[in-house]
């Protein structure tokens, strides 16, 4: 019976408090646990066949193995639990007919989290984090904002800019060059405030970009592709 009642609970409960608590979230952000994943994907047949044609077309493209390594370091570091939460908590697109012209974006929630970008023959990164991450007072004051660790982020200060999205406590970093976004993503605090700005979009319930998840994308994040 009490057993009934959790189950209960836990299916009534919004975002990732489905199968995480609080201070399970709260250390894998801080990288101070390992999460367990489910050993099996949740997957549609039919939207894995659907993107096929698009993820073909970006393997054409001279930017293909960078973004497809870059996809794999952001899958197994910047998303909890991937596996147990994929399509329906967050989802990758390849391609996308947004504007912009993507390679590949993740979303969650109503969110985009992350895109990348063709720069010349090289690549190009999107990240949306939380301003007050990235402010020398943890404020929402535009002016306050950490340049100084931003430039120590990358590897040269020019391959870092970013901008003020709409909506309260959001932070657009841009990223140019796949050895600068390497870098950006090794950085702990950096890290860190990926982790956060994910785990407040996939908290908010189920995402609702699930129909233009690429299943083919998804095997390279979680590294089912292989290799």
């Amino acid at each position: 019976m009490v057993d009934d009642v959790s189950a209960v609970r836990r299916q009534n409960t919004a975002g990732l408090r489905r199968f995480l608590d609080l201070e399970q979230q709260r250390d894998w952000m801080r990288g101070e646990t390992i999460l367990r994943d489910a050993d099996e994907r949740p997957e549609s047949l039919e939207l894995r066949l659907k993107y096929v044609a698009r993820f073909e077309k970006l393997l054409r493209r001279p930017q293909a193995q960078a973004v497809l390594d870059i996809l794999r370091r952001y899958g197994s570091d910047c998303i909890p639990i991937p596996r147990r939460t994929e399509r329906h908590y967050w989802s990758v697109s390849c391609l996308p007919s947004t504007p912009g012209k993507a390679l590949i974006r993740v979303n969650a929630s109503w969110m985009e989290l992350f895109s990348l970008y063709a720069d010349g023959e090289d690549i190009r990164a999107l990240f949306l984090v939380h301003l007050s991450d990235f402010t020398t007072d943890h404020s929402l004051d535009h002016g306050q904002v950490d340049e100084d660790f931003l430039a120590s982020c990358v590897m040269m200060p020019d391959d870092v800019s970013y901008f003020f999205p709409r909506g309260e406590d959001i932070f657009g970093v841009k990223v140019r060059g796949f050895s600068s976004i390497g870098k950006f993503l090794a950085t702990p605090r950096a890290l860190q405030a990926i982790r956060a700005f994910n785990l407040t979009h996939m908290n908010r319930g189920r995402n609702a970009y699930q129909a233009s998840h690429c299943y083919r994308l998804a095997d390279h994040m979680l590294g089912d592709d292989g290799r």
